[in-house]
């Protein structure tokens, strides 16, 4: 484990022991899949508390984390998660770049935000949407102003008022197993041996779980991310083929 990694862990126990001492919520930064993973690994270490998680909507990826210690509080949908939405629009779209994840990452991160207050950035449309801090989010609205060479306008939305509708691209094909280094490969279209290097490599999340065995089998419905590959839906098997190999249906975020 490495010193970020340390550092984490002890963020991890400051905040679950302030929370279960005060009876009080205490909030966790943005935290990627593998951060999340690690709280989940070392839950038995920490307070009895409940752990709530959010990201702003259902099927954001970087989430908040809630160290609970109001006793009183039951569900994730009561507590009040410290998150901003952001909408992020071109002053005049006929002129505009065609901006990117990347493009909207790097414009906010230039203005000198840390990268742990930055949740999801959905693209629809070369309009953005972007979850941050609620701390910050004044911050960016006065000086978020140009993505590129685009002029571009930042406002606060309410978050209820962000419909995310994902664009799925659907990919069936057939496996020898519902193995993850099988689904991986049929999904990324890359081979077995170079993909079993992104699951030991610890890259693979199921369920937001990391998962280093390539002969882990998924389920139905299994949400699967590959750190910087992107992520898809695992549909299920749609039949099996007459030499016994599994037709299987997948979903593809684009």
């Amino acid at each position: 484990m490495n010193k970020e990694e340390l550092l984490l862990q002890k963020r991890f126990h400051d905040l679950a022991y302030k929370a279960d001492t005060r009876g009080i919520l205490m909030f966790s930064d943005f935290l990627n899949l593998y951060e999340q993973d690690m709280l989940i690994r070392m839950k038995n270490k920490l307070p009895k508390i409940k752990y709530f998680a959010s990201g702003g909507f259902s099927d954001a990826e970087r989430k908040i984390l809630c160290f609970c210690g109001n006793q009183s509080l039951e569900k994730e949908s009561e507590i009040d998660f410290p998150i901003s939405c952001l909408h992020i629009s071109p002053l005049n779209k006929k002129f505009s770049d065609k901006l990117s994840h990347r493009d909207i990452l790097g414009a906010v991160l230039n203005l000198g935000i840390d990268r742990s207050k930055i949740g999801d950035i959905i693209i629809n449309d070369n309009e953005s949407y972007l979850f941050c801090n609620s701390a910050i989010h004044d911050f960016i609205i006065d000086n978020l102003t140009r993505v590129k060479h685009t002029v571009v306008t930042t406002s606060l939305i309410n978050r209820q008022d962000f419909i995310y509708k994902p664009n799925l691209k659907e990919i069936t094909g057939t496996v020898s197993a519902l193995r993850l280094d099988s689904i991986l490969a049929l999904a990324l279209k890359g081979s077995r041996s170079r993909l079993q290097g992104y699951i030991s490599g610890g890259k693979v999340f199921v369920n937001s779980k990391n998962i280093l065995s390539n002969s882990y089998i998924l389920k139905e419905n299994d949400i699967v991310s590959v750190r910087g590959y992107g992520k898809f839906i695992f549909a299920g098997m749609v039949n099996q083929t007459k030499k016994g190999r599994c037709l299987v249906k997948i979903l593809l975020y684009q």
